[in-house]
This record gives C-alpha cells, structure tokens and sequence, in this order.
C-alpha cells in the first residue's frame, strides 16, 4: 500500500501526522532515549497469545526486573506455574511488552521473542525481597518466597521491533503548537516517532552482550 497520496497540493503522505514527527537519530540516541524512558517508567503491559487453541491474547502488568545487553532485553519475574509462563512456553515468538507515559503522552511497544529461564545464578542476580509478597508463604519450608523457592523464574524478551513516540514539549507546549497548527492548517510538530528494526538491535546486541 502507497504511503503517500496525490492531492491538489501535490504528493502529501497518507498519515501526515506519523510523517511529521518520524525521526530517524543515531542508533545510539535511539538506544539511549528508549532505555531511559522505560527505565523511568518501570511497568508496562506484556501481551501474549493464549496457549489454547484460541487465537486470542491476552495482557498482564509487569514491572521491568532488569534490561540486558545495552538495554534492548528486558527481563521480568515469573511464576514458572502460572498461565503467562505457559502462554510464553507455547507462542514465545508473539510477544510484546509496551509502555505509556498517562502525563506526557510518550509510549514504546517492544514486540520480539519470549525465553522462560529457571537457571538459579540468572535468579539470584535478579531477585527481588518483593517476590516474597507477590508469592506468598506456603509454609512448607520450601515455597516461601525467598531466591531458591522453585516457583519463581525469568522472562527475557529480547527484542525484534522496537517502536516508540516521545513528545518534545510539556502540556502546556503542545496545547500552544496544537492551537497554533490547527489555524495554520499544518500537523503539529509536537512529537518525535522513532523505530528500531531487528537489524539495528542486532547490531547494537553485537557490541553490547553482557
């Protein structure tokens, strides 16, 4: 499908609103204004398909653990016995996690492939006291909460696309532009869209393995 469409004005983009604002800065300023906006946020939305036979998907809260590898792969807690830990065992490759910012506007959506890791030493490195509350006591001496109990495990999702929008200004800011635009018959330079593509987080993965 074209991108573009013929008007009385000339060639003028089919959604002249993505086109204002898409940017394409260093690999590494796009790395870096990524991971530090998610950093900031620390909860996001992790979307799975179901492992039934539905095609449907599904949503969960999840709070970043850890990022690795420069920060293009995240890392969650898990349950390993719970319905997101097998949605992951049986679609790993349909995932995404995405992240909104409710005051600025900003958002990032990470889509790429889910690994589910028990490998003690990666929980240990990882482990939260918080867990304990999320898991609670059975009392058994065994699943209590602590690093060795053997529900608990990691998500690593490492990135394929990486998509995200920023907004250049504060509430104010934009409502000014907006209004000014709008009189001038012009899309609003207001925000700053920006895509990483597998091979640029390949590339980065490269230089940057922990």
């Amino acid at each position: 499908m074209s991108t573009e469409i013929k008007t009385s004005k000339g060639t003028q983009p089919v959604d002249p609103y993505k086109a204002r604002g898409f940017q394409q800065p260093t690999l590494e300023e796009k790395i870096q204004d990524l991971v530090h906006f998610i950093d900031d946020l620390k909860y996001g939305m992790l979307t799975t398909k179901l492992s039934s036979d539905s095609d449907l998907l599904t949503s969960r809260c999840m709070a970043i653990a850890g990022m690795e590898n420069g920060g293009v792969d995240l890392i969650f807690h898990t349950n390993l016995f719970s319905g997101k830990t097998m949605d992951l065992s049986v679609h790993p490759t349909e995932t995404n996690m995405s992240f909104l910012d409710p005051v600025s506007g900003s958002w990032a959506s990470i889509s790429g492939t889910a690994s589910i890791i028990a490998n003690q030493e990666a929980i240990q490195k990882y482990y939260s006291p918080g867990l304990r509350t999320w898991l609670g006591d059975l009392g058994d001496g065994v699943h209590d909460g602590g690093p060795s109990d053997p529900r608990i495990g990691l998500i690593k999702l490492e990135a394929k696309l990486s998509t995200y929008m920023l907004s250049k200004h504060g509430i104010v800011g934009r409502v000014t532009e907006t209004v000014k635009s709008a009189v001038q018959g012009k899309v609003p330079d207001i925000i700053s869209i920006r895509e990483l593509s597998g091979e640029e987080l390949e590339k980065w993965r490269r230089t940057h393995k922990d």
